[in-house]
């Protein structure tokens, strides 16, 4: 958080969707970024994926790649949410919204 998602590259993904979103969310909430990696997290109730992102980074993973197999898509997309999944381990809800196509292409 902090960073300015125009001007750095590293944070190309979160120029997706919502300009700014995820950095002002991390200003007004300074967990929602912690690495939880090497911490034992407490069970929650919910997950909402924005898949856009996911589905996107998964069929896309670089600029080189020209096209996936679509089993390779589906396979990359499950297993990411698979290991989201381990992390939260939600206990009531999974939540996956996929919204349409992105804005420049409508």
């Amino acid at each position: 958080c902090g960073v300015d998602p125009i001007s750095d590259p590293q944070f190309e993904l979160f120029r997706m969707g919502i300009p700014k979103f995820y950095f002002r969310n991390c200003e007004r909430y300074p967990c929602l970024s912690e690495d939880v990696s090497s911490k034992e997290i407490n069970e929650y109730d919910n997950l909402y994926l924005d898949m856009n992102s996911l589905i996107h980074d998964c069929s896309q993973p670089d600029r080189t790649t020209l096209k996936l197999p679509e089993r390779v898509i589906f396979e990359k997309i499950f297993k990411h949410i698979e290991k989201l999944f381990q992390i939260v381990r939600p206990q009531k809800v999974l939540y996956l919204v996929v919204d349409g196509v992105a804005p420049r292409s409508k």
